[in-house]
């Protein structure tokens, strides 16, 4: 028998008995596994944990490009909403006259602090819906977890609202409301706002890899969100100048983005009214929707990681 008829009988030769293995099978026997499959819950943990440096380092390499082309460089960071909260006084504060009974001195600096945190908000929604498909060559290129993208999108827009807080400060200060005892509630109020947005970002990058044109939408859902939630105007004097029950005034004030401000507001605006006596259950409403988003948002993202950058 020739060496080239021996090659083909070989190769026909059926299998030994015993021998016919499935192909999940015979990868099993010879230690392979799926590529980019879904680790465990606790070892996807354990590899987001082990990336926190490429978390921190990436999020602040993405600050630091981000306005890189302007000559005014991270001034925009707090330029930015600082011109936004202008245009809303000239027309909300003084045109339309929606202050809610609220003087000049406690109006302008509730102002400020409503568009500061719900830019917070709305970028990390924004860049969480853009995590995964702005950034399609990383995922397909390199193995690791894709909760690190949003989750370091966060950060960075916890940073930029960190360079803002300094003006936060500047205006209450300057509107006459000074440094108390209160004003370290604002750490544990960001904090918890960090982790929220989190969680909101984690949800919305799963969508944002599904669909990606959901960018394009987003900013008119979080406008109407922006209007609903008090950043504007104090929503229990506006509702309350319209007869409406006092259910609906606690129902609007109960919305994530809503509490997280008001924490903040409750904590600086010391001779403020617009809060009254709700901060006690505020605090266990932030808690709470910080701990359900986030680990509602986290197991939501993960049981989809297989399928990112597949598309």
């Amino acid at each position: 028998m020739s060496e080239t008829t021996h090659e083909r009988a070989t190769s026909a030769a059926p299998p030994p008995p015993g021998e016919n293995l499935s192909a999940a099978e015979l990868a099993a026997r010879h230690g392979l596994a799926v590529s980019g499959a879904r680790p465990s819950l606790p070892a996807y943990v354990r590899q987001l944990w082990g990336r926190r440096h490429f978390i921190l380092s990436f999020s602040q390499a993405k600050l630091t490009a981000q306005y890189s082309q302007a000559k005014m460089g991270q001034v925009w960071q707090v330029l930015t909403p600082l011109l936004n909260a202008a245009v809303y006084l000239l027309i909300f504060g003084i045109l339309l006259r929606g202050r809610g009974g609220m003087d000049m001195p406690e109006y302008i600096p509730f102002l400020v602090i409503g568009v500061f945190l719900f830019t917070f908000t709305q970028q990390s929604v924004m860049a969480g819906v853009k995590s995964i498909p702005g950034n399609i060559g990383l995922v397909r290129a390199l193995h690791f977890p894709r909760a690190s993208l949003p989750i370091s999108f966060v950060l960075q827009q916890l940073q930029q609202l960190l360079f803002s807080t300094v003006v936060i400060l500047v205006v209450l200060i300057g509107f006459g409301h000074y440094p108390s005892w209160t004003w370290l509630l604002v750490v544990p109020t960001l904090l918890l706002q960090l982790v929220f947005n989190s969680g909101l970002a984690l949800v919305f990058a799963r969508w944002g890899a599904a669909v990606p044109d959901l960018a394009q939408l987003m900013p008119f859902v979080l406008r109407t969100a922006m209007y609903g939630s008090g950043v504007l105007f104090p929503i229990g004097h506006i509702l309350a100048d319209r007869d409406w029950p006092g259910w609906i005034a606690d129902v609007a004030l109960a919305n994530p983005i809503s509490v997280y401000m008001e924490l903040f507001r409750h904590a600086t605006i010391t001779d403020g009214t617009h809060h009254g006596g709700l901060a006690g259950y505020f605090w266990l409403l932030a808690v709470g929707y910080a701990l359900l988003a986030f680990a509602a948002g986290f197991v939501y993202f993960w049981k989809a990681e297989e399928r990112y950058g597949r598309g």
